[in-house]
């Protein structure tokens, strides 16, 4: 039987989980894909280190030796960032070896290269893992889905601010709490920020309306919008309105282009979004023919994420032994617009601090209508020392005619705080 040689890039949390289930599916492998695997190299930077993961005889910290060697078929990378992994895979198809990746920055800011050189060479480039961990989504929107036309892709899929809302809404903790015990548990990095303010889960959206709407949309097209500004007292609200608050990657086909964003949202109760706790990731399809789809599963994390990569690595192996390399490659063969989020309609929650006295009310809404913002519901409470709390939730308003109608409201002397804005689903 045939061996196919394999070479890891990098060791760190996810690539010690490729390791360790490749060598623990190693004798399977062959009744499931035809051929047998040798990993034949692993790139580090430290052989030290990491000769406390893996077999030292496999480490090296020499991209040539691997890349040099014609005997090495298939390449995971796994060591994340732009560079020298760009570089690198670019050079690795480039010489006919087929590339598995789990870097979600480098797919969703120069995927469209990588997949033509792919192309170019009928090699065989995956990216399962960059999106949702071991949850498959984007191995279904390009086949199990490919007879729907997606009009609609939402969802949870970025695991830290998940486990930070959740313990704001379940333990009624603030934002910095919430997030000292992510940190504490490691569901968060040192430093949080591409999770936080949402620019983890606006990778992620890129690739999955390019994938969905087959039409490339890049990281720089999505909006995006995170959770650090999220109080204990949004969450309150939220309840009392029947929802939760969840943080949003929102993709839509439209008539008018494509919207790509994230942000945080109210969403109702009922939905079953609302009901995906923790460090889960879940992504909400809507297909013509499907009708609605739920995937949902571990986002994150060492094994999770492993299993999506060694699922690619099992799909090269078939399509080695079956010689039909670079059969999916990439899909985007529409030029669809991508609309700012100036002409997207939202739903609007608002927290005020405001006056409390006669008319400040009638001056609102009078604000709210002559930009032609609709008040859905209102609730004033808490008044104290002259002072009292309004929220105020829309209708469907386009962005801009929402913030010209606020940048007037936080010129009003009667408004002593804009305090929350936040859309609604």
């Amino acid at each position: 039987m045939k061996t196919i040689r394999i070479a890891l890039l990098g060791l760190g949390t996810v690539g010690t989980g490729v390791y360790k289930l490749l060598e623990r599916r190693k004798e399977e492998i062959p009744d499931k894909a035809g051929v047998k695997i040798e990993i034949a190299r692993i790139l580090v930077r430290d052989i030290e280190k990491a000769a406390k993961k893996a077999d030292r005889k496999l480490l090296t910290t020499d991209w040539k030796e691997i890349i040099e060697d014609e005997s090495i078929s298939v390449i995971v990378e796994v060591m994340g960032g732009l560079e020298p992994a760009g570089s690198y895979i670019m050079e690795a198809l480039g010489r006919g070896r087929h590339v598995v990746s789990a870097n979600k920055d480098l797919i969703a800011s120069r995927g469209q290269g990588l997949l033509e050189k792919a192309k170019e060479n009928h090699c065989d480039f995956l990216f399962e893992a960059a999106v949702a961990g071991g949850i498959p989504i984007l191995r279904p929107l390009k086949q199990c889905l490919a007879g729907n036309e997606i009009t609609d892709i939402m969802g949870i899929v970025n695991g830290t601010t998940n486990f930070i809302l959740s313990k704001m809404t379940d333990e009624n903790m603030e934002f910095d709490e919430a997030l000292a015990v992510a940190k504490e548990l490691g569901y968060a990095e040192a430093d949080p920020t591409a999770d936080i303010e949402g620019y983890d889960a606006g990778r992620k959206v890129a690739i999955l309306a390019s994938i969905g709407f087959h039409s490339r949309v890049v990281f720089d097209d999505v909006y995006t919008e995170g959770i650090s500004a999220i109080t204990a007292r949004d969450i309150e609200y939220a309840r009392e309105l029947g929802c939760v608050i969840k943080l949003l990657g929102v993709a839509k086909n439209t008539e008018t282009g494509i919207e790509a964003r994230v942000h945080p949202m109210l969403i109702p109760d009922d939905h079953p979004l609302a009901s995906v706790k923790d460090a889960f990731n879940a992504v909400f399809v809507h297909g013509d023919a499907v009708d609605d789809a739920m995937f949902y599963g571990r986002g994150a994390g060492e094994m999770p994420t492993a299993s999506a990569v060694v699922g690619d690595v099992i799909d090269i192996l078939r399509d080695i032994q079956w010689n039909c390399c670079g059969r999916i490659g990439c899909s985007c063969y529409k030029n669809l617009p991508v609309k700012t989020i100036q002409d997207i309609e939202s739903k609007y929650f608002l927290l005020l601090d405001v006056e409390d006295r006669p008319g400040v009310l009638a001056n609102i809404a009078g604000v709210f209508g002559s930009n032609a913002v609709s008040i859905s519901k209102l609730i004033q409470k808490n008044a104290k020392d002259g002072c009292a709390e309004l929220a105020i939730v829309t209708d469907l308003v386009k962005e801009y005619h929402f913030r010209d109608a606020l940048t007037i409201l936080e010129g009003m002397s009667p408004i002593r705080k804009v305090s929350s804005i936040i859309r609604v689903l």
